[in-house]
């Protein structure tokens, strides 16, 4: 579809009159289950936190409609407001919308950056509780997943975003093929499982949990906030990029510190890019060592080297779904339950 006709259908789809379709939910360990998507479903497309163009969105959207769903694109996307997509007041608006909307069975974000902890506060999440969908993306949408689980128990996907749909779907490599595709069996409701390498600093064992995290400088700055992660008996995966050694070092203190690495059931080390050390200040300990000695006194498994990240290899991950964590001298393995 050329983006000039795809943009004109888009703005008639955000009025045309959508079909109701009605919706159950499940539950998975005090978790409620948004409802699969079916061909025919809507997902809204909004930017509650970074800017992003209309022509931008036009892979990901036309990929969704290949895959059978119907898309409504938010007045945010084109919207700019210095590095956000519309002002606080415009993303929140357009993200109400969507949250109301019992059309709109997911909500991708299209990119992230940083904003949505400036409009979190002032949602309403009524009508979202009694009609749940999927809201889905990651890096600075690890506020929503956060603010999900904390304070409403319900499931949400961590995967890329519109941002990283590619232009030509037919010359994307085979990984970044299944990253993406890897939504789709998320939102139709196939059970996840992934694998990942053998690590020297693996420490061996299995877990079962409930699944939550996302990126780390997002969750250290959510800590003692109504957003703020809860970890007790869960697996938590963490990633991260663009940040300094002893930034890193700083995260997992706060984790450490807070309580939130010694409840939990297991803990999964996705792809952390790091800047390279002014040569004054070199830090002197690598993210293995980091982490291997914030985690040292606790007996819970520990993955690194997951596919989650700010990389090629950011599989679709269910937060606060049922997970069974097994790290082995073979590898490791992450499997919905």
């Amino acid at each position: 579809m050329k983006r000039k006709k795809f943009i004109a259908s888009a703005a008639a789809m955000a009025t045309a009159p959508f079909l109701q379709l009605n919706a159950s939910t499940a539950t998975s360990n005090k978790s409620t289950i948004p409802p699969y998507l079916k061909p025919g479903d809507m997902i809204g497309i909004t930017s509650p936190a970074g800017y992003t163009t209309r022509e931008a969105i036009i892979p990901a959207a036309t990929l969704l409609q290949q895959w059978g769903y119907k898309i409504r694109v938010g007045f945010t996307i084109g919207k700019k407001d210095h590095t956000f997509g519309g002002t606080d007041a415009e993303r929140l608006s357009d993200m109400q919308a969507l949250l109301d909307d019992p059309q709109i069975k997911a909500i991708m974000c299209a990119r992230g950056g940083y904003g949505s902890v400036r409009i979190v506060d002032g949602l309403n999440w009524e009508k979202f509780k009694a009609n749940p969908k999927w809201i889905i993306g990651f890096s600075d949408i690890t506020v929503l997943h956060s603010h999900l689980q904390r304070n409403m128990g319900i499931a949400s996907i961590h995967s890329k975003m519109c941002n990283s749909f590619p232009d030509i779907w037919d010359n994307a490599d085979a990984l970044q093929k299944d990253t993406i595709e890897s939504i789709k069996r998320a939102l139709a409701g196939d059970r996840m499982e992934y694998t990942a390498p053998v690590s020297n600093y693996n420490r061996n064992g299995k877990a079962k949990g409930p699944l939550v995290g996302g990126n780390l400088k997002t969750l250290e700055s959510l800590a003692g906030s109504t957003s703020d992660i809860e970890t007790e008996g869960k697996i938590l995966f963490v990633e991260d990029t663009g940040e300094y050694l002893y930034s890193v070092d700083r995260m997992f203190w706060n984790l450490k510190r807070t309580g939130k690495l010694s409840r939990l059931a297991g803990l999964i080390v996705g792809g952390i890019k790091v800047k390279q050390d002014d040569p004054s200040e070199y830090f002197g300990q690598t993210i293995y060592d980091i982490i291997t000695d914030k985690v040292k006194g606790y007996n819970y498994p520990v993955c690194f080297d997951f596919p989650v990240g700010h990389q090629i290899d950011n599989f679709a991950l269910k937060c606060g779904v049922m997970h069974e964590l097994s790290v082995q001298s073979a590898g490791s393995n992450l499997k919905e339950i």
